[in-house]
Formats: C-alpha cells, structure tokens, sequence
C-alpha cells in the first residue's frame, strides 16, 4: 500500500499551496485513494477518498474543502451533488464525461487507469469534470493524453517502470508531462512526490 506525501505549489508562479498526504491501494475490484491536504503552515485544507472500479471508472467520489462537498460517481456520464457551506441548498450536476479531475494527484492516476494507454496508442481524447478550489466549482474540460515513453530503473525492491505521459488542453492548446511509476505521480505541474514510504503498484496491464 503506497503512503507519502506530495508538496502541491501554483504551475504558473510556484507558490508552495500545502501538502496532500495520502495512501493508495489495488483491490480486488478496483483501486482507492484517500488523502487529506494541509495549508503551507499545517492547517487542514480538505480531504479526498476516490474509488474506482477495475476498469478505472469512478465508483466513489468524495471531496471536502473547507465547508463545501462533492460526492460524485461515474453514473450516466458522470453525475455529482455539490453542497454548500450552509448545507441547505445542495445542487446536482450530470455531464457527458469520462472521469473526474481536480488539484489531487490522485484524478492523473485515475485517467490512466481508465485510458489504459501504451506506447504504441494513438493521441486518446478525454473529457473530466474538474472541480476547482477552494470551492469545489465544477468545470468541463477537454484533454488529450499519450504515453510517450516507458522506462524501468532498477530498484532495491525490483524494477520501477516510469510511464511519460503528455497531456494536451484541447482548448488552449497548452501542454505540459506527467510522470508516473504505478499508482504514484512522481512529477506533474503543480505536484511533487516528496516522501514515499512503500513502493507503488503497478499500474494495471
């Protein structure tokens, strides 16, 4: 079961954000992934718990930031209930989408568990709904994704195969790469793995 820590930080001018610290495991009917973050001085900013299936789609999704939550799960597309800070006025959503995104390291690993990509897979088109902080706002976005690269280091623990993805807004045009080694992002823009206290799993075939 992968434990760690990721620093998060703003892509664009580096400013550190807090620290998600969280642990991840394969089932026998999918993959889990529970986290909490912290601010930059180790107040709790919210927590993540992501469920999915073994075909990588969206079982189980609950989100808090601050007083706002979302639970949402891949039903008809994907459909969430977003509530907010006083409780009394819940809104729901459905959008024909893929999978969820968001700021937690934990939304890449689920796009490639859900893409199953391989070097030789062409550009693969991907819709998510992100929700955006600090408010758990829902977005649309378009994507493409490709694995440029698969590369095995050796470990103490055996080979660590470190997948290269590139990741493309369909809307802007901008690109940026992700690195991943099983169920752990080891670099993406915004994220840095720093501790890591088992290896990753690896991800599925």
């Amino acid at each position: 079961m992968p434990r760690g820590r990721y620093s998060l930080h703003d892509p664009h001018d580096h400013t550190p954000l807090g620290e998600e610290h969280f642990h991840c495991a394969p089932g026998p009917s999918g993959w889990r992934y529970v986290s909490r973050t912290t601010t930059p001085s180790g107040d709790q900013l919210g927590t993540v718990d992501l469920a999915l299936d073994d075909l990588g789609r969206t079982v189980r999704l609950e989100l808090h930031a601050g007083a706002w939550q979302v639970r949402a799960a891949a039903v008809e597309g994907v459909t969430w209930v977003r509530t907010d800070p006083t409780g009394q006025h819940a809104t729901e959503g459905n959008v024909r989408a893929h999978a969820f995104s968001g700021m937690s390291p934990a939304f890449l690993v689920g796009v490639t568990r859900l893409l199953r990509l391989t070097p030789d897979s062409p550009e693969t088109r991907v819709r998510l709904v992100t929700f955006t902080d600090p408010v758990l706002a829902p977005l649309t976005v378009d994507q493409s994704w490709a694995l440029t690269n698969s590369e095995a280091h050796a470990t103490d623990n055996g080979p660590l195969i470190v997948d290269e993805y590139q990741v493309s807004a369909l809307d802007t045009g901008e690109r940026h790469t992700v690195h991943l080694a099983g169920d752990v992002v080891l670099a993406a823009p915004g994220i840095e793995l720093e501790d890591l206290e088992s290896p990753p799993s690896p991800r599925p075939s």
